[in-house]
């Protein structure tokens, strides 16, 4: 008996259709494209700079190494005579850690209140969703300058006003996809089969809204980063002498027309790691939505 050919032979469960046609690892497509992958190389060199900056930086940020405003050092020395490299390179740290500890802690709470009021519903929902509502009818930057001005400038005190503001941007992300998955089939099975809610929310629903989250992960950091460079530069962030970026931005203004270099440095810097994180962000939305894959 003759056989069918095998282009027309149907196809075994979970083999592609054509021969080698499988879809790309997440790893692939994003080598492959050129913007994402240019600007999480320069993330990942930010990352290991900032986590390596006490060995990298040349002196400790604190010593006085020349004579103040003078050329000395790679990158200048500021206006207490200490070195601008070694100062950038602490202040990056400081910024980073600030901006991914506050993005961790809302990230976290805004992951559980989300996953709880969408699936929970009811009266629940209501609460958990008209508090963010007024969460997000103030000003953030207003409430934070508030909020910290209230507290006292301290880094703690930056990263959980920082945390508290970015919770809706998790929660209303999570809570939005959880009402969408709720009623699927693999859910509902779940629940026939006696499973615990909490492990619904966490081994069924939480991997499947996990793309959106990564995204936001990455977006919330940069708008982090902004906001503590503000904090700092009215000095209600980082205090002397632990330097940070928008600490740095704001003492170099004083000297915009003796050594513009003081300003130029932090600033051109924080552009550019907002700038990689967005088109990051950017990326990995694209890449993480199942119509974009191949």
């Amino acid at each position: 008996m003759a056989t069918a050919p095998e282009s027309l032979a149907p196809a075994l469960p979970g083999t592609p259709l054509v021969k080698g046609a499988g879809r790309k690892s997440l790893l692939q497509r994003m080598v492959s494209n050129r913007r994402t992958s240019i600007a999480g190389a320069f993330l990942l060199l930010v990352a290991v700079v900032a986590v390596f900056a006490p060995l990298i930086a040349p002196y400790d940020y604190r010593d006085i190494v020349g004579k103040p405003l003078t050329p000395g050092g790679p990158l200048g020395i500021d206006d207490f005579g200490r070195d601008v490299l070694s100062r950038l390179l602490i202040g990056l740290r400081t910024s980073l850690g600030v901006a991914l500890s506050a993005v961790l802690v809302a990230g976290v709470i805004g992951v559980v209140l989300g996953l709880v009021a969408g699936y929970v519903g009811r009266w629940v929902s209501t609460i958990i969703m008209r508090g963010i509502d007024v969460l997000l009818s103030f000003p953030p930057i207003v409430l934070a300058i508030a909020v910290v001005a209230i507290l006292g400038p301290a880094l703690v005190n930056v990263v959980l006003v920082i945390g508290v503001l970015y919770i809706p941007r998790f929660t209303r992300i999570v809570y939005s996809q959880v009402l969408s998955i709720r009623s699927m089939e693999y859910v509902e099975a779940s629940e026939i089969m006696g499973t615990k809610p909490a492990d619904i929310l966490v081994k069924t629903i939480l991997p499947n809204v996990a793309a959106p989250i990564i995204v936001q992960l990455s977006l919330s950091v940069s708008f982090a980063i902004q906001m503590e460079a503000g904090l700092s530069f009215l000095g209600l962030g980082a205090q002397p002498p632990l330097p940070s970026l928008g600490t740095m931005v704001g003492a170099g203004r004083d000297f915009l027309e003796v050594q513009p270099t003081l300003l130029i440095y932090p600033s051109v810097l924080i552009i550019l790691v907002v700038l990689a994180l967005n088109v990051f962000g950017d990326g990995m939305r694209d890449l993480l939505d199942p119509r974009h894959r191949t």
